[in-house]
């Protein structure tokens, strides 16, 4: 598959860029290293982008089944965070996410730091759980 091809792919069920961000000196504890936490939440935006896509509306993350931090996450990496749907319930979908931090210093280097599985839920306009709609064929 070409790289275009990857990045232009729709279906929530392919692994696919949801999310790319730089770890600037802001995200840092007072030791100077990205937060866990601040990793953990580009994992849980990233992964609502596709349950939103999914649900075709509001969701909210129900739980963090798996969260592994890999490696280290530098101030100045670029971190690419890829997604894909794993499974869809009645109400709920899970997200398979994993981030990849590409070093300033070597811009060709790639470095995966974090795999996660998310869990969230389709959420109507009276803020209950709704049915999550049924995926197009195809898709």
């Amino acid at each position: 598959m070409k790289d275009q091809d990857f990045y232009e792919d729709s279906d929530p069920r392919h692994w696919r860029l949801a999310l790319r961000v730089v770890a600037t000196p802001a995200d840092t504890n007072f030791y100077g290293d990205i937060f866990g936490g601040w990793l953990l939440s580009q994992a849980d935006l990233a992964g609502g982008t596709v349950a939103i896509q999914v649900a075709k509306g509001r969701v909210s993350t129900v739980s963090v089944n798996e969260f592994r931090f890999l490696a280290r996450v530098l101030v100045g990496d670029l971190v690419d965070v890829y997604t894909r749907l794993e499974r869809v319930g009645t109400t709920s979908m899970t997200i398979e996410v994993r981030a990849w931090a590409r070093r300033e210093f070597d811009p060709q280097s790639r470095q995966q730091v974090a795999r996660a599985t998310i869990s969230y839920v389709a959420i109507g306009e009276d803020g209950q759980p709704r049915p999550v709609p049924p995926l197009p064929e195809g898709t």
